[in-house]
């Protein structure tokens, strides 16, 4: 009997051969019955001709574009490492009844914490105050000058309210913070449970004393953070960005840093990345950042991939994975078969 071939993005290898990210566990795929993997080329967007002959791909950082679907119809399911699809077609993957999935389970808790990491460190002034400690008698006169902010009572609003916006809300309860978001999609009922105040989207501007972006990015979604709804916002705010960048005007949120418009901002993603080392935004001492990186621990890669690895070994046993953005797919007649299939052979 033919194997279920598992292809791995070639971003998962160094240049050596050695893992990228050693915990990312792969022995579930190398144990499992009837399962064959092999690593991509690093190219990007990836190709086509290069998923021919496979029937799952557990995608890292490479692009999936319309090109990328194979012709010999066998891929069944992408599965992203990671909540972020903005590096892949959604609509190409349905048209080739190929399923898309991502993590929620594996990111929402570690990028939760990047943003309560963030919140800190802003309101405390820890990057000031840590340059003031290596500056010797000088910074330490100089403390009284950069006075944090304490959270009780403040408003901490959210740009969404999905998987992490959620979890987010979670973890701030012993801050004794008031909650608000805007998110057209809420559900009502988690945040009524979690003691968020739905608001409008100028509400949510004009109220929060730290706002965090939590939306994924869509058409809809692109520059939704611009110059008129920054404008909104109180002078002692802060802006946090751990989604993606191209949610906030990069050049419209520098301009109100600059201006000191806002108290300051906690950044891990930007319209261009990587960064450009003499962006004007990367020179601001109001401004803390990150590399994309802020939630990457070891429990948020292990989470990754485990949840990657059961839905690939759950299509192989002609089983709905969790996590499937485009849910469509699930009724299409082609995608319906290579489950029926994949089960009589491997369930």
């Amino acid at each position: 009997m033919a194997g279920f071939r598992v292809a791995l993005s070639g971003d998962f290898r160094k240049a050596d051969g050695s893992p990228t990210f050693p915990d990312f566990d792969l022995t579930p795929l190398k144990q499992a019955a009837n399962v064959e993997m092999a690593f991509l080329d690093n190219a990007s967007p990836l190709k086509g001709e290069q998923l021919e002959a496979f029937d799952a791909l557990i995608l890292l950082a490479q692009r999936f574009d319309a090109a990328s679907v194979p012709k010999s119809g066998r891929l069944a399911v992408v599965a992203r490492f990671g909540v972020g699809y903005d590096t892949v077609d959604v609509p190409a993957c349905t048209a080739g009844d190929i399923a898309l999935v991502i993590t929620p389970d594996g990111v929402r808790r570690p990028v939760a914490v990047s943003i309560i990491t963030f919140m800190l460190a802003l309101t405390g002034k820890l990057m000031v105050k840590d340059r003031l400690a290596r500056s010797g008698p000088p910074g330490f006169a100089a403390r009284g000058e950069h006075m944090g902010v304490g959270l009780v009572g403040k408003t901490l609003g959210s740009l969404g309210v999905g998987n992490i916006g959620a979890e987010m809300f979670r973890l701030a309860r012993p801050f004794d913070m008031q909650f608000i978001a805007h998110d057209p999609y809420a559900d009502k009922q988690v945040a009524a449970k979690l003691g968020i105040e739905l608001v409008s989207i100028e509400q949510l501007f004009a109220r929060s004393d730290v706002l965090s972006v939590n939306c994924p990015l869509t058409t809809d979604t692109h520059h939704i953070v611009n110059a008129g709804r920054l404008a909104l916002m109180k002078p002692t705010a802060y802006l946090i960005n751990t989604a993606r960048g191209p949610i906030v005007d990069q050049k419209a949120l520098t301009t109100v840093l600059e201006e000191r418009r806002i108290a300051g901002a906690g950044l891990d993603v930007f319209e261009q990345e990587p960064t450009d080392p003499g962006d004007p935004l990367l020179k601001l001492d109001n401004v803390i950042a990150a590399p994309h990186a802020l939630c990457w621990t070891d429990q948020c890669f292990a989470g990754n991939g485990a949840a990657d690895v059961k839905a690939v070994l759950d299509v192989m046993r002609g089983q709905v994975p969790r996590g499937v953005v485009n849910r469509e797919v699930l009724e299409r007649p082609a995608f319906k078969a290579r489950l029926e299939g994949f089960a009589k052979r491997f369930g």
